[in-house]
């Protein structure tokens, strides 16, 4: 009876999860197609052939709904960039490569990025979301902050708590720019001529760290 209570349980719970599964996949697709104000739990109900009953049973709110339909792109971006920074040899190349990384990822899916980061959306409590807020594995900016603090320990940079972030979120701030105005200004945009890709990622990281050393050296 036991054994028979548990199979039942587990059926349940894989019932749980493809019904999740499939209703994140429909947020995003409302999202690709309206932006983030085409979500609704009825909407998401109605395409996803389910009740709200049941989306609400799943998650509490829109927020919740959004922002675990970015977990998995978060999870991957912020896998991305550790793999980049492992091989640096120094923490200055480590940052590099953390952003090189970043940018290349945001080009190969814009789709994703575009919903992670350039649509205006209701904020998820923490706890909502499967990205453990603090988490370098799984957090893209603590992950980044992480090794700004390490550049700190080594003596490189101020290690003041403020500093640690206001340097975090230039460099995040400039990594964001080059990829979301790419996103949006296509190569064809007769507006803003495109340097060459390789070209301008480097120029970028390089004029960002050299102004980062220097602001923010110790006794600066």
């Amino acid at each position: 009876m036991d054994k028979k209570l548990t199979n039942i349980q587990e059926r349940k719970l894989r019932e749980a999860q493809a019904r999740r599964e499939h209703i994140i996949d429909v947020v995003k697709d409302l999202i690709k197609k309206g932006g983030a104000r085409a979500v609704s739990i009825r909407k998401v109900a109605e395409a996803a052939g389910f009740s709200t009953t049941v989306v609400y049973a799943l998650f509490r709110d829109k927020a919740t709904l959004i922002a675990q339909a970015m977990d998995k792109d978060l999870l991957e971006l912020v896998r991305a960039m550790r793999s980049a920074s492992e091989a640096g040899g120094d923490h200055w190349e480590r940052i590099r490569l953390t952003g090189r990384a970043y940018i290349e990822y945001g080009f190969q899916h814009p789709d994703e990025y575009s919903l992670i980061f350039m649509e205006l959306r209701p904020h998820a409590e923490i706890d909502a979301v499967e990205v453990e807020h603090g988490n370098i594995e799984q957090d893209p900016y603590a992950f980044a902050l992480s090794l700004f603090t390490e550049l700190a320990k080594a003596g490189e940079v101020r290690g003041d708590e403020a500093v640690l972030h206001t340097m975090t979120q230039i460099f995040w701030q400039s990594l964001h720019g080059l990829v979301s105005l790419r996103i949006v200004m296509d190569a064809g945009d007769p507006w803003t001529p495109h340097p060459e890709m390789h070209a301008h990622i480097d120029d970028l990281l390089a004029v960002v760290m050299t102004g980062i050393r220097l602001r923010f050296a110790p006794g600066a």
